[in-house]
């Protein structure tokens, strides 16, 4: 009797990095939060609906984060980061063009974040104001001021030296936006209209700056 040949062993299967598993999970109970934050508001979101919703245990979560408001605040500031770091794009990306070129890729960059996502940003700009602590929120909003200096100095045409000190220029800049557009999520149930907060935008950053940045006779 011919004996069969054995089968070749079979190939264990590769696992994916602990890192990697780690990010994932963390990325789900993540979305999770934004879904219920939006759904049923901070003070009613419980952890263990976080848990079910992302498809992990009690002890994962524990396992990233210490607290629900651990996880708030590391949702608020991947949020932030992620416009910050389209501000600083813009910089690199329109550097040696007009102001007025840099201004509308500005705009473009920040409001397109937004597209989408009212209800998630509403619900953002809202918990900012219950949870940032002072030195978070100071610390963050420096780096902005700092990326639209970037901004500033990336436009061919920006007077050399200008009316006004370009961090006071880049803090006007940043509050001027930071509050038109908080505001407009905040202000109603509707999602904004981002054309018009756009236009809205353009026409007060237009005019502060042609104040700031122009040198006297």
């Amino acid at each position: 009797m011919t004996a069969r040949p054995s089968a070749a062993p079979a190939k264990p299967l590769r696992r994916r990095p602990r890192q990697s598993r780690a990010r994932l999970t963390a990325e789900a109970l993540q979305q999770a939060f934004v879904q219920l934050l939006v759904e049923r508001g901070y003070e009613r979101i419980t952890i263990r609906e976080i848990t079910g919703l992302a498809g992990t245990s009690l002890g994962s979560f524990y396992e990233y984060f210490a607290s629900k408001e651990d996880l708030a605040r590391v949702c608020l500031h991947l949020r932030s980061k992620a416009l910050l770091s389209a501000l600083q794009q813009v910089a690199q990306a329109h550097a040696g063009q007009p102001l007025e070129a840099l201004l509308q890729a500005v705009l473009s960059a920040q409001l397109g974040a937004h597209r989408g996502a009212a209800a998630e940003w509403a619900a953002h700009y809202l918990l900012e104001r219950h949870l940032s602590g002072v030195p978070a929120y100071r610390k963050m909003y420096q780096r902005f001021i700092e990326a639209w200096v970037q901004v500033l100095e990336a436009a061919a045409d920006v007077p050399q030296p200008p009316a006004t000190p370009l961090p006071e220029v880049a803090r006007g800049c940043q509050t001027v936006l930071y509050g038109l557009v908080a505001h407009a999520h905040l202000g109603s149930d509707r999602a904004p209209d981002l054309t018009a907060l756009q236009r809205q935008a353009s026409q007060a950053l237009r005019g502060y700056l042609g104040q700031a940045l122009m040198r006297p006779d």
